[in-house]
């Protein structure tokens, strides 16, 4: 059975997800600037954030192409940075949040009634933002990327786990943002409501650093 909500899981990453937008190579400049394209370098330490683009859902359908499974419009990803080396080059961060508002989804699964939470797990993951604008996230050595669905159906509550070993988006410095795009995970546990994969695409925009727009570089 279906469910047409949104599931941001990885986001979880519950959720991913840290960094900021694409590159506009700038010589001597760090990996990851705020303010502007080869702008001011961001500290190691900073924290970085982002919600969800305006108008946008975070989803996790049960078919690349589908559009049956959860659908969110309230999520947000929080990540401390941990190095940011001159250009071109990679910068890491560490994802330490990725929370989804569970009263912004909702499920088309025949059966589920709505959805009681989303939960990001096996916090917090690592982050990497090469110059050329790709993101990838990673969980601890020897965990996954994992987000926990809780749906609620005509005979109660059901968990679904969904697992991925990592996640692969990409920024863009004309929005400061960073995308996901049918980034799949596979169930882990759950009953027969839950689908067997999970293919989560959103975009979070704009990634800041104490409200400053964050640029690759």
């Amino acid at each position: 059975m279906r469910t047409r909500s949104l599931l941001a899981l990885a986001g979880t990453v519950t959720a991913l997800t840290v960094a900021a937008a694409v590159p506009a190579a700038a010589d001597g400049a760090a990996v990851l600037t705020t303010g502007a394209a080869g702008g001011t370098a961001a500290a190691v330490g900073d924290t970085l954030t982002a919600p969800l683009a305006a108008g946008t859902s975070a989803t996790l359908y049960s078919s690349p192409t589908g559009t049956s499974g959860v659908s969110c419009t309230s999520s947000q990803f929080t990540a401390t940075v941990a190095s940011n080396p001159a250009a071109p080059g990679t910068a890491t961060e560490s994802v330490t949040g990725h929370s989804f508002n569970a009263s912004s989804c909702t499920s088309n699964v025949t059966g589920v009634l709505g959805v009681s939470a989303i939960t990001v797990d096996n916090l917090p993951y690592t982050a990497t933002v090469a110059s050329d604008g790709t993101l990838t996230v990673s969980p601890a050595s020897g965990s996954t990327v994992q987000t926990t669905v809780k749906l609620r159906t005509l005979l109660g509550t059901i968990t679904c786990v969904y697992r991925a070993s990592g996640l692969t988006g990409k920024a863009d410095n004309s929005d400061s943002s960073i995308s996901f795009t049918n980034q799949q995970f596979t169930k882990s546990s759950g009953s027969s409501l839950c689908f067997a994969n999970g293919y989560f695409t959103a975009k979070y925009a704009p990634v800041t650093d104490a409200g400053a727009p964050v640029y690759v570089n």
